[in-house]
């Protein structure tokens, strides 16, 4: 036995328990009819004139219903006579690469065949001005050429950062449509200053470049869409920081204030720019946004597929395993790290042999007062909480909670 297994081999894994945990869920029965009806109490298709060469700005994250939201944004524009292409809206993601940029759109399910459009992808932007301390505003140059634009994204808190604007429409049109170079520049200064420069950022693309109108989604508690509104360029800066308000009363949360270890069964970029999102976890990687849990020990079990080896986020995590370090292609977590100037999510965690002695060192190390006891919550990945799963010290607790409903006989810790 070697000495790691040796050190570990007392520690006790605890008995789990599935716990369903209940949210206020509003959700949209038709989102394709949603759609069409936001575009059209907005009043922003009589903006495109017949063969207006229009951009439609895409994003990377996961957003519930995404093919859906850009076919039928697609359609409108096309009802009123402009010829609609999609242009990649994700900074440095995709590995900072037009055609990784273009596979990164695909993996979503955004395809010409999906959406009935081309999609035209390029790294080349335009410098649209500066702010008065030097930062430059870049957008993306197949968007600024042509004869309108418009963007599509959720409404969601920040991971690294509060504002009246956070992640949505605003934050697009700056760092996704700004691609690299944008992204590089809004992110110069730290997420400290990203509240102020964000908005600022945007209201110079607004004013410079042909954008009509955003179409924002706010998701509820089970990643599905709660609310579709289009709003037109003029008025974003007014009404998005009611929409985040609105995401943040709907957003979905672990129902225990205290956790000894958090075990992750999967991190990825599609489930959130941080690979686990630490306004579910409590873990930042910036001082500049707080929130969540209290969680004492972090364990990472693996990657999803759509991740493609980015493990942007695994600093995050205090344990993984060595299977999950093969899988890591670190070129594209140090891209974003590079472009976002935030390191930590790239660290090297602790990593074990296997996925027992990850969760056997977590427990270890997390200094609670009797290791038989230890508050253990298992999560498939932050965007699906709907069900996890709890140890057994936290039974007592979980039948006292109105939010959560105790689904199983407790039964042995599954690992490999």
């Amino acid at each position: 036995m070697d000495i790691i297994s040796e050190l570990l081999r007392e520690i006790q894994l605890p008995k789990m328990v599935k716990v369903r945990q209940n949210f206020r869920t509003p959700q949209i029965a038709d989102v394709a009819g949603e759609v069409k009806k936001a575009i059209k109490e907005a009043g922003v298709l009589s903006r495109i004139n017949e063969e207006d060469r229009v951009a439609i700005a895409v994003g990377s994250r996961g957003v519930a219903d995404l093919p859906t939201l850009v076919r039928e944004t697609v359609a409108a524009v096309k009802e009123a006579g402009g010829n609609p292409f999609i242009v990649p809206a994700m900074g440095s993601h995709g590995g900072a690469t037009a055609e990784g940029q273009i596979d990164v759109l695909l993996q979503l399910g955004i395809s010409e065949e999906a959406v009935g459009a081309p999609i035209r992808s390029s790294m080349e932007v335009i410098k649209l001005d500066e702010l008065p301390n030097g930062l430059p505003v870049y957008i993306d140059k197949l968007a600024y050429e042509s004869d309108k634009i418009i963007v599509i994204n959720r409404i969601k808190p920040h991971t690294a950062f509060r504002g009246p604007v956070e992640s949505g429409l605003m934050k697009m049109i700056t760092i996704g449509l700004g691609k690299q170079k944008g992204a590089e520049a809004a992110h110069a200064y730290s997420f400290k200053y990203m509240a102020e420069h964000v908005p600022e950022m945007a209201k110079v693309s607004l004013s410079k470049a042909p954008i009509i109108f955003g179409l924002a989604s706010i998701e509820n508690a089970y990643d599905k869409p709660a609310k579709i509104v289009a709003v037109p360029a003029e008025d974003l800066e007014v009404v998005e920081p009611g929409l985040l308000l609105e995401a943040k009363s709907l957003m979905p949360k672990i129902h225990f204030d205290s956790i000894d270890v958090l075990i992750v069964n999967e991190l990825g970029k599609d489930i959130s720019g941080d690979g686990m999102d630490p306004n579910i976890t409590g873990n930042f990687a910036t001082p500049y946004a707080t929130g969540g849990p209290d969680v004492k020990r972090t364990v990472v079990l693996g990657l999803t597929e759509k991740t493609h080896g980015n493990a942007n986020g695994i600093g995050m995590a205090d344990m993984t395993t060595k299977a999950v370090m093969n899988e890591i292609k670190w070129e594209k977590g140090y891209a974003n790290a590079l472009t976002s100037t935030v390191t930590d999510v790239v660290k090297l965690p602790m990593f074990l042999d296997t996925q027992e002695l990850a969760v056997k060192a977590a427990i270890k190390t997390c200094n609670a007062f009797d290791l038989t006891k230890v508050r253990v919550v298992r999560i498939k990945n932050t965007l699906e909480i709907g069900e996890i799963w709890i140890s057994e010290s936290m039974m007592e607790e979980a039948l006292k909670n109105k939010n959560l409903k105790i689904l199983s006989e407790p039964e042995e810790l599954a690992l490999d």
